[in-house]
């Protein structure tokens, strides 16, 4: 479905602003030129005689035309927001020192010493974070220690 663009003589001209103050972030610059291309006079043009002339794909022309038919002006020009993130690091500072320390503590009964994967099933118990093994052997890793050497330290 090709979405028409009709810009006011108030849009066109805040649009023309925009590129020729060159204030902006390249990126708005970039739509703005698309978006001026896109809502020429009588003939319009095709997305990928706009894409050429301005030096992006046609997806690039499409998509900042259709977001400007459906969203708005705006939106069209600027990125869309992102999702937050989710939390980079679980493990903090104090909870990697009880793991540490619980890796340097006798080892549980029934077994010879800790083991990465029995460090992580108790991490549920110790810390009330679930850690994978993978997090576990990153801590362990940044200290001198290993679960798995007969000394501990």
């Amino acid at each position: 479905m090709k979405h028409r663009l009709v810009l006011t003589a108030e849009e066109r001209l805040a649009l023309k602003k925009k590129v020729s103050s060159g204030a902006a972030p390249a990126r708005e610059i970039l739509h703005a030129q698309i978006l001026l291309k896109m809502a020429g006079g009588r003939e319009r043009p095709t997305d990928a005689a706009v894409a050429k002339e301005v030096g992006v794909s046609s997806r690039t022309v499409q998509r900042v035309r259709q977001r400007a038919a459906l969203e708005g002006l705006d939106a069209a020009l600027s990125r869309r927001p992102q999702p937050p993130r989710p939390q980079r690091r679980k493990l903090t500072d104090e909870a990697e020192a009880r793991l540490v320390a619980l890796a340097c503590s006798p080892a549980p009964e029934g077994r010879a010493r800790w083991s990465v994967r029995l460090l992580a099933d108790r991490s549920v118990e110790l810390l009330g974070l679930p850690l994978s093994r993978e997090s576990v052997r990153q801590a362990l890793k940044k200290t001198s220690s290993s679960p798995g050497s007969w000394s501990a330290g």
